[in-house]
């Protein structure tokens, strides 16, 4: 059996792939560009792939039995030819939930801590010269009793929520899909809960119904100093609309996701000048150590449950 590996970059070259050698021969490939996938994966038994693209060409010029996608997003994949060629597909669903739900906690302490400047305060040479112990000329605040609105109350979302309620925080959500009954935390539609929020962090799916959910229209509902974050998909917050808000009011945020990965040069967000109220991170919230190892061992669990 031939297994390919189609873009190990992704997955961190920290991460062992040993435990693939059972299988059969494994090739791993760091990147692929289109015009390289189908010459790579010709003979393959069984694809991995985070990002690159397995589409009706490939499928019908290969010998491919099984897809293995190293993400839970399967976009990347024509999963109705798949079906019809009987080309399983296979995805991996759970396994970053902590380490999304740690870089949510981590961006807010950043911005409501006043890390940034505080620590540039001292790294500057600054304490040694105050005539006092402390320095405290930049605000900060505590969570407790602090509004949280998640957008997207799945498994992720849900984390979020528990953590945020034992901080004491005062935790609503609002449905994208209209079908979570949730009762645990209150429901509230999108406008109040952007009206009322302290911080909001969105943990939704991208799809027709979330593509723009926020934009200039609803952007302006948001507090003065409330907390934002995208920890979802790229293109559910308007991008330029964003860029253009930060600017003109107090709102900070942290987004992990934009709509073209890696990031365009002339991507709006990074033209930003209040710098200091934007935190941007590249695509790191599902990728600690553990859920990487997660990922791998599931990867493998589903390649042995389809050749048993």
């Amino acid at each position: 059996m031939k297994i390919v590996f189609l873009d190990r970059a992704t997955l961190g070259f920290d991460i062992c792939l040993d435990g693939f050698n059972k299988f059969g021969e494994v090739i791993v490939y760091d990147v692929t560009k289109p015009t390289e996938t189908l010459t790579r994966v010709k003979d393959a038994d069984i694809v991995v792939t985070n990002k690159v693209v397995i589409n009706k060409e490939i499928m019908d010029n290969s010998s491919i039995k099984l897809v293995c996608i190293a993400a839970t997003g399967m976009n990347n994949i024509d999963l109705e030819y798949a079906k019809l060629k009987n080309i399983e597909v296979k995805n991996v669903a759970g396994y970053s939930t902590a380490s999304v739900t740690q870089l949510t906690f981590s961006y807010v302490f950043y911005f409501i801590q006043k890390l940034n400047y505080y620590t540039s305060y001292v790294n500057e040479g600054n304490w040694q010269k105050s005539d006092i112990f402390t320095h405290i000329d930049k605000p900060f605040y505590e969570l407790e009793n602090k509004n949280w609105g998640i957008i997207g109350l799945g498994n992720i979302g849900e984390s979020v929520a528990n953590i945020a309620k034992s901080f004491g925080c005062n935790v609503s959500y609002y449905s994208t899909s209209g079908k979570n009954n949730n009762t645990k935390f209150e429901s509230k539609n999108l406008d109040n809960l952007l009206k009322e929020s302290d911080i909001i962090s969105i943990h939704c799916p991208l799809n027709n119904t979330t593509t723009n959910l926020l934009n200039k229209t609803n952007l302006s509902l948001i507090k003065d100093d409330a907390i934002l974050m995208n920890l979802g998909r790229g293109g559910i917050i308007n991008e330029e609309d964003l860029a253009t808000i930060i600017d003109t009011k107090r709102l900070y945020c942290g987004i992990d996701v934009v709509s073209k990965e890696p990031i365009e040069e002339n991507s709006p967000l990074l033209k930003v000048v209040n710098k200091d109220r934007l935190a941007l991170t590249p695509h790191i919230g599902w990728a600690s150590i553990e859920a990487r190892n997660r990922l791998i061992n599931s990867i493998i669990n589903n390649i042995e449950e389809f050749v048993k």
